[in-house]
């Protein structure tokens, strides 16, 4: 099997959901929302919003509000994306917003594993208590709606890969059946 470094980054990729609690040096970071940025999106329009939150007040009370997201209690940073849909006239960012932050959302996965971190991708859009808490807690204005939390850290332990590939959800040419 012909095998890269960007292929095997992408085949290791995990779900972390337990943080060692050590700092993230801003330079990782920083590199991270670029990747994230990096992403296709409809047309270009990039509509998205990356909130990089370290304080760990306000990782504490999105844990406490989000449900599915407590591992932020140990993480040292949540990478919050969000859709930016204030422009109304812009038909592109309003209906193509979820898949363009989903392509930045597996960008940051990536780039985050690339760089011996861990994440895990918690929802927020479309559950509307699950959006108001990032909203409420990060004073998210109307019309920038969060997609997901990602709880970024160095993982505590070893979290090993999960097997992903499934032959039969392969159709090659036109579906028989």
């Amino acid at each position: 099997m012909c095998m890269n470094e960007v292929i095997k980054t992408i085949l290791e990729r995990r779900s972390v959901r337990k943080f060692s609690g050590k700092p993230i040096e801003r330079e990782k970071i920083e590199l991270i929302l670029r990747a994230g940025m990096s992403a296709p999106s409809a047309r270009n329009r990039q509509p998205w919003k990356f909130f990089a939150v370290d304080d760990r007040d306000l990782l504490n009370r999105l844990a406490d509000e989000l449900p599915y997201a407590k591992m932020l209690y140990q993480a040292p940073l949540g990478i919050i994306v969000c859709g930016d849909i204030r422009d109304k006239e812009d038909m592109t960012a309003q209906t193509f917003w979820v898949q363009d932050c989903s392509a930045a959302v597996e960008n940051i996965l990536i780039a985050v594993q690339s760089l011996g971190l861990g994440a895990v991708w918690t929802a927020c859009y479309p559950k509307d208590d699950r959006v108001r808490a990032p909203q409420k807690i990060l004073n998210i204005p109307d019309g920038i709606v969060p997609l997901c939390v990602i709880p970024v850290g160095y993982p505590d332990g070893d979290t090993p890969p999960v097997e992903k590939f499934r032959e039969e959800n392969i159709i090659w040419n036109k579906f028989e059946g």
